[in-house]
């Protein structure tokens, strides 16, 4: 089921030619260890310009939008969330355009799934949201991608997180995945 819902969208935002990435869970079921997910998180490289167009995927991908008053809400939070009418998986579309999604999207990787191309998150870019995110289950997500993935580009991961923690006024981003590689070093 949600292999047909992530082949859907994909056509849908490629037919819209909206640059996307499925981040979260989904993403790390590419690369880590298989985990239950009820999710799919969609980071989409456009503004809230782009919400007609995204209600169209919506449309096109049987999806009903949860929000009873949709652009107040994407205006509020930069987030449209939906659920597939038949299944009830909950999709939220995250509208971003700073230059790091910008790049992120553009390092997407495109896998077939169900004949079709969908663009996942890079493996370093899944572990910069998951210690972004910072909660406990995110962490042991990088921990499992990094085990799984041992040749993962470093020096990109810890750029950005050092930009970020830049940026944010705390230097805890690159401190949590720094902890994180002893962890594994000490194994």
């Amino acid at each position: 089921m949600f292999e047909e819902i992530l082949a859907k969208l994909g056509l849908s935002l490629e037919k819209y030619n909206i640059p996307y990435m499925i981040i979260g869970g989904q993403a790390v079921l590419l690369y880590g260890e298989p985990r239950l997910t009820r999710d799919i998180d969609v980071t989409l490289g456009v503004n809230g310009d782009y919400l007609p167009e995204i209600i169209k995927v919506a449309e096109e991908t049987n999806l009903i939008l949860l929000p009873s008053n949709v652009e107040d809400f994407v205006n509020k939070t930069m987030v449209l969330p939906a659920k597939d009418k038949a299944t009830e998986i909950r999709i939220d579309f995250i509208f971003s355009f700073t230059p790091y999604e910008r790049k992120a999207i553009k390092r997407a990787k495109d896998i077939s799934i169900k004949d079709k191309i969908v663009k996942f998150a890079s493996l370093e870019d899944v572990i910069i949201h998951k210690i972004f995110a910072g909660r406990p289950r995110d962490l042991e997500d990088v921990k499992s991608i990094l085990l799984k993935n041992p040749s993962a580009d470093l020096p990109y991961i810890r750029k950005w997180l050092a930009e970020f923690d830049k940026s944010l006024s705390e230097t805890k981003l690159l401190k949590n995945f720094n902890g994180i590689l002893d962890s594994i070093a000490e194994k």
